[in-house]
């Protein structure tokens, strides 16, 4: 017999050979059909494989995210199968489970096109409906690899020789064909259901490299029953809708073009919306107690050796050489900068904290085919800002930095949002017992703020642990923005120090602070999440007053004045086109209201109120005092209205 204990500590007797699916059949027959796989002592474990002795087993169900990602690396295999069933000659390289879905990557001389999709997708659902075993197998790695050549597979038998000698070489069987992979898998292709879809194929690199190998990838999508899939396939159209790239032009916000890839050229409507986002944001800073500073945009590469960012960054830097042989980068980020105005003179801990905020403007060097709109570019202004504190003052300033994010988040319509606890990463600065403190540091204040995280092991800076926040928007979707970062690192680096209450001098800890992070691509976001319907107070035109015919242009003239006066991004359509016409063309322009005037408004001094996307507050005639006096209080940002 063989003792299994469960997380909750409670412990089985299973007979010698018992697998993971032994044991979900023990413990309830419901429990069974939802378990996918297991984890044996910390390692993912098929349900089929004997757990060999005494055990502490977690069992993994479908519905969870861990479950679905075996669903998806299983129809991956599932892809994988009925591609080379379908196009004999077609060689497999690798096919993980991602965000959403799966991919795998082959290599053909032809082709393939979204026309071939249903006939794949028929082809999956038959193996689906062969219910074959996934049968574990461990190979010898040179007979693997004599396989793999024989049956014309190049690319397999060069991953099995570049895995590490002491590698097991795991080979997984469904039927006649089989796949090198680690696992683990599900039980069956029968278990794994038909809620999956293909979606898009594309060109990829073997392995990641431009010298390689061309590819042909073909994404798809797969959830644990029909209802996810069909949510999901929802929530694509609805993204599909809100592309910011289409919103973009349609609304004459940015453009981007050839000549300055990665670069934004903000037009009039868009770069109102980014001003008073940028004002909005400015505000609440400064009533939260920073300084707001501004630094050199070029700053040559000595500071960046010292900062330890010239070894980390220097393939995303942009850098130029001078005559005389000097190095100067543009900035990738803030924080040695901010470090250099801290230490500028003599600082206290009586000046402590000192809370730094700039706008600031950073360039980074990203590969052409990763930028995509506004949510990935190359010249981006990051609201960045840096306090330098007392050790005694971290946990304060810590619950401090949440506070705002979460006030800035709700104020912007975010109000589902995540916290990640990012550790240290394997390539950092600083010695174990530094990181030891900043973690601990950095966990004690979010504890202390009453923020629960979500451990995201390895992804801290280099220099610091990180809290991450992750907004859910309109439709599901998750967005990492802001970030607050404890470093004891870069102070030590930049002999950043202060002079204490006793006289002498210590180093400050720095926290790094951002709250929308890119303001470029929280520009992108907001219009996704809005489909372009801004609440009044960021919409970049406000109000339109159109006319129904031409002897009410006085009278439009007259109320554009008023709104304006009243501080309302007013403007007038005086243009002889019917009344029917123009407010279409404005509500697809986004044009949160459009107020009406004819003949009778200009008899009356009224106006009437349409309000884009508000099916249920018909059309209101106001006289146009009352209507500006009303305008102007629902446009108030939020962090300038009363009460």
């Amino acid at each position: 017999m063989i003792t299994i204990t469960l997380p909750d500590g409670a412990q089985r007797e299973l007979p010698d050979g018992a697998t993971p699916g032994d044991l979900a059949e023990n413990i309830s027959k419901s429990l069974a059909k939802k378990v996918v796989i297991a984890r044996v002592d910390g390692q993912d474990w098929d349900l089929t494989r004997p757990i060999g002795g005494d055990a502490k087993v977690e069992l993994v169900v479908r519905d969870s995210a861990e479950g679905l990602e075996v669903i998806r690396h299983d129809t991956a295999h599932i892809l994988a199968q009925a591609v080379q069933e379908l196009f004999p000659g077609t060689q497999v390289t690798i096919g993980p489970a991602i965000d959403d879905g799966f991919y795998y990557d082959f290599a053909r001389d032809e082709p393939f096109s979204t026309e071939d999709f249903d006939a794949i997708e028929k082809r999956m659902a038959e193996i689906v409906d062969r219910d074959l075993p996934f049968v574990r197998e461990v190979w010898d790695r040179n007979d693997a690899i004599a396989h793999f050549e024989k049956i014309g597979e190049k690319y397999k038998a060069e991953l099995i020789r570049d895995l590490p000698e002491d590698e097991v070489i795991t080979i997984y069987r469904q039927g006649d064909w089989i796949d090198l992979c680690r696992g683990p898998h599900l039980p069956s292709t029968g278990k794994i259901g038909k809620s999956f879809k293909l979606m898009k194929v594309a060109g990829a690199y073997w392995r990641g490299d431009h010298r390689n190998a061309m590819l042909q990838r073909i994404y798809g999508t797969a959830w644990a029953n029909d209802a996810q899939l069909a949510e999901h396939l929802h929530r694509i159209e609805e993204a599909e809708k809100r592309d910011h790239r289409k919103l973009g032009r349609a609304m004459d916000l940015f453009h981007m073009q050839e000549e300055a890839r990665g670069m934004v050229f903000w037009h009039d409507k868009g770069w109102t919306l980014w001003r008073e986002l940028e004002n909005y944001v400015r505000r609440r800073i400064q009533a939260a107690g920073y300084q707001e500073v501004k630094t050199p945009t070029v700053i040559d590469r000595s500071l960046w050796e010292k900062s330890g960012h010239w070894e980390k960054f220097q393939e995303h830097m942009f850098t130029s050489q001078t005559e005389d042989g000097d190095v100067h980068c543009l900035k990738p980020m803030n924080c040695p900068a901010h470090v250099q105005i801290f230490n500028h003179g003599q600082t206290s801990y009586r000046d402590l904290p000192l809370r730094m905020a700039e706008f600031g403007s950073c360039h980074r060097y990203e590969p052409s085919g990763a930028l995509h709109g506004l949510m990935r570019v190359r010249g981006f202004v990051q609201d960045d800002a840096h306090i330098f504190c007392t050790p005694d003052q971290v946990a304060e300033e810590v619950k401090g930095c949440i506070d705002l994010i979460n006030v800035i988040y709700a104020d912007l319509g975010f109000e589902d949002v995540t916290v990640k606890f990012s550790d240290r990463p394997e390539t950092r600065a600083g010695s174990d017992d530094v990181w030891d403190k900043a973690e601990a540091d950095l966990l004690a204040a979010t504890k202390a703020a009453g923020v629960d995280v979500i451990h995201n092991p390895g992804e801290g800076a280099f220099y610091g642990p990180k809290l991450e926040f992750v907004l859910r928007d309109a439709i599901g979707r998750d967005w990492q923005c802001g970030t607050v970062q404890l470093d004891f690192v870069l102070p030590e680096r930049l002999g950043a120090d202060f002079v204490g209450e006793d006289g002498e001098k210590h180093r400050p800890a720095m926290i790094h602070r951002a709250i929308l992070g890119s303001f470029e691509r929280f520009v992108g976001i907001l219009i996704e999440n809005y489909a372009g319907k801004f609440p009044l107070w960021l919409a970049p035109t406000q109000i339109v007053v159109a006319t129904i015919t031409s002897e009410a242009d006085e009278y439009a003239r007259h109320v554009e004045k008023v709104l304006k006066a009243a501080g309302l991004r007013a403007k007038a359509d005086l243009r002889n086109e019917k009344i029917n016409y123009k407010v279409r063309e404005h509500s697809l322009a986004k044009v949160p209201v459009i107020a009406v005037v004819g003949a009778r408004e200009g008899e009356e001094r009224t106006v009437a109120l349409r309000y884009l996307g508000a099916e249920d507050r018909r059309q209101e005639v106001l006289p146009l005092e009352d209507a500006a006096t009303r305008l102007r209080t629902e446009a108030t940002p939020p962090d300038l209205r009363q009460g």
